[in-house]
């Protein structure tokens, strides 16, 4: 067991045997809740209404013109895709490192949930011409996740921030992309990450009992760590949407502070001292 206050090991760890003495679990009601929401909420890729609307946006004019709006959404669907192939892996690895058996069955249903995202996009990807550019941002962030060092900082990185930071884009997208697959699988996972976002912000309070100032204060370097490359990731355009990210920059930069802002208040309710983080803008 790690001394008081150090932070929680990444490291797989073991459950108590039978017949060690019992502790009083309810500090973990709120994690098994969202454990129980997770599997009334659970769906399975065939619910979605694959054939009966259409995929992406349809778009009008030439077929040049239609050719590029078409390009515009791929890249869309490819950055979503890209992303929950990075969240299975970091799913993995909550499920691997949790010790308390409330969050193991909370994170089972969250490999879960990343994997028939997963399946979901590469669907819809097949559909609408296969993969696109990668967002390189986005590598950097999971590379950054992965190879956070304790449980506390893989939690807050990810269910924390980025879980919570991405639910807007999923709004965004719904709304531009009405009566299609698209619209169907951003309401779906909005809900989802939602989920995974209020499970993390409850372990990560049960995690943080009793921390030290140090684990804490490594909680926010990490935070200045990911926030620029967030910020990039959140800015970044590949090739078919650089024009259209040019004309919308400035609402871009506006919505991202709103959320960044956000987020550090969310750290502030867990009990950090949120002056020494460095906000990109």
């Amino acid at each position: 067991m790690p001394a008081p206050g150090a932070g929680m090991s990444a490291e797989p760890a073991e459950f108590p045997q039978r017949g060690e003495e019992e502790e009083d679990r309810s500090k973990y009601a709120g994690v098994l809740r969202f454990y129980n929401l997770a599997k009334h909420q659970e769906w399975i890729v065939s619910d979605v209404p694959w054939g009966e609307i259409p995929y992406i946006p349809e778009g009008r004019g030439s077929p040049q013109r239609q050719a590029r709006r078409r390009d515009v959404w791929r890249s869309v669907v490819m950055q979503q895709l890209q992303a929950d192939v990075l969240a299975c892996e970091m799913a993995a690895q909550l499920l691997n490192a949790a010790p308390d058996p409330e969050a193991k069955l909370y994170y089972s249903t969250m490999v879960q949930d990343e994997s028939r995202h997963t399946e979901a996009w590469l669907k819809l990807i097949g559909e609408v011409g296969g993969e696109a550019e990668r967002d390189p941002h986005l590598d950097a962030l999971g590379h950054m996740f992965l190879e956070a060092d304790t449980l506390e900082e893989k939690v807050f990185l990810m269910q924390v921030f980025f879980e919570r930071l991405i639910i807007p884009r999923f709004r965004l997208i719904a709304r531009s992309s009405r009566g299609t697959i698209l619209e169907d699988l951003c309401n779906r996972l909005a809900v989802d990450d939602g989920i995974h976002h209020g499970a993390g912000m409850a372990y990560e309070r049960v995690l943080l009992e009793g921390a030290s100032k140090k684990v804490k204060g490594d909680l926010i370097d990490a935070a200045n760590r990911m926030l620029p490359e967030f910020a990039a990731h959140a800015l970044w355009r590949p090739k078919a949407r650089e024009m259209i990210g040019h004309l919308m920059e400035a609402r871009d930069r506006e919505r991202l502070k709103t959320e960044l802002n956000h987020g550090v208040r969310l750290a502030h309710s867990l009990g950090l001292d949120v002056s020494e983080v460095e906000l990109p803008f």
